[in-house]
């Protein structure tokens, strides 16, 4: 394990940055060497099966707990989770959350030098899901971790905590799948393409070769205000903003509505700490997801998850529906679908932590099933490096 680059909550916690080896993408293309950042808490024991892995959402990051700081722009994004007495308690517990493959928080993406010395930029290889945990799995191996207690995710988080528990059926003992879902729908997928367009569509894109110039920043965010508006529901929308102008503005005079200065400050915000490149990366590999590709279908590969699976929808996201939570449901090994009740949306499972976290700690408690010494050779992923 590589030497903590930094502490951010004390000695409980590091940030490190670990070389996993190369990995080889279901694109046909080859990283030569792949780099992951990852926040941790507590301690592995000595068998290397207590650790828990958390999985961020599309421009989330390694800090799921803790205070914004130096090197550190965002606040962690589910307070509470980690820790002494916490749901996931680091008295008994080793947490580790990976920065995505693909992101722009420490972790090979776009943004990282390639061999000449000079950002991948354009020539960053297309990634999947599937893509992203298995350099998950290389880290994992990296850092002495032979098997997960629990692998938990939310959106994209959600959709790499399936894809391990299909990939990798002896090493997670339980998956925790929040806000998700199995394959991507022509929906989603239609949500995503007017954001990838307004990124490339940006002449400041500069066909993704823009480092060290800002880039897109008008593009990238009019993709964040296109897809914050998937992730809240329209009757929060209405209730909290109705067609009511912003305060000081006349929009018959050229003002804003006030939900337009709404979705135009959260767009703003992300520009100030993403890479438009990783944007593009990471929802091109939500657009790909499909548990069920090269498996026989979704039915299939839901049948290959040994871990004792546990299932959470919102009943108001229009984005990931709770119709999408319930196929996965269907999974032999799913011992409850769990409801969030929220007015908020997909962002409910970031918002509603009393709610999410009694799902997590539930999941916790149950008894789960023994991890299988070998995992059979049919089920192995091939071609992992």
């Amino acid at each position: 394990m590589a030497e903590p680059a930094r502490l951010l909550e004390g000695p409980a916690s590091r940030l490190c940055s670990v070389v996993v080896g190369s990995l080889d993408t279901d694109g046909g293309e080859h990283l030569p060497e792949v780099r992951m950042s990852v926040q941790t808490w507590g301690r592995l024991n000595e068998a290397g099966d207590n650790a828990v892995l958390v999985l961020h959402a599309l421009t989330g990051d390694p800090h799921v707990v803790g205070e914004a700081g130096p090197g550190q722009p965002t606040p962690g994004w589910w307070p509470g989770l980690i820790g002494p007495g916490c749901p996931l308690d680091t008295e008994e517990l080793f947490v580790v959350a990976p920065n995505v493959l693909g992101g722009c928080r420490g972790s090979t993406g776009p943004s990282t030098p390639a061999a000449d010395g000079r950002p991948y930029g354009s020539s960053f290889p297309v990634l999947t899901i599937r893509d992203q945990v298995r350099a998950e799995a290389a880290l994992a191996d990296a850092l002495g971790i032979r098997s997960f207690a629990a692998v938990v995710g939310g959106s994209m988080g959600g959709m790499r905590a399936l894809e391990w528990a299909v990939s990798y059926p002896g090493r997670v003992r339980r998956c925790l799948a929040l806000a998700t879902c199995a394959v991507a729908t022509a929906d989603q997928i239609a949500w995503a393409t007017p954001q990838l367009h307004a990124i490339r569509g940006d002449a400041g894109f500069a066909g993704g070769d823009y480092y060290p110039g800002p880039g897109p920043r008008a593009g990238l965010e009019v993709a964040r205000m296109i897809a914050h508006t998937t992730y809240r529901a329209a009757e929060e929308l209405q209730d909290r903003f109705g067609p009511a102008p912003q305060l000081g503005e006349e929009p018959l005079r050229g003002g804003r509505y006030a939900v337009q200065s709404y979705l135009q400050h959260h767009g703003r915000k992300l520009v100030r700490r993403f890479d438009a490149n990783s944007y593009l990366v990471l929802t091109e590999a939500m657009n790909s997801h499909d548990i069920g590709r090269g498996r026989g279908g979704v039915e299939a590969a839901l049948r290959r998850i040994t871990a004792e699976l546990t299932v959470a929808v919102v009943d108001s996201d229009r984005l990931f529906t709770p119709a999408d939570g319930a196929v996965i449901a269907q999974a032999p090994a799913c011992r409850e679908l769990a409801t969030i009740h929220s007015p908020y949306g997909h962002d409910a499972f970031l918002i509603e932590t009393e709610q999410v976290f009694d799902v997590i700690s539930r999941a916790l408690q149950a008894t789960p099933p023994a991890v299988r010494a070998a995992t059979p050779r049919s089920l192995r992923p091939s071609g992992l490096w």
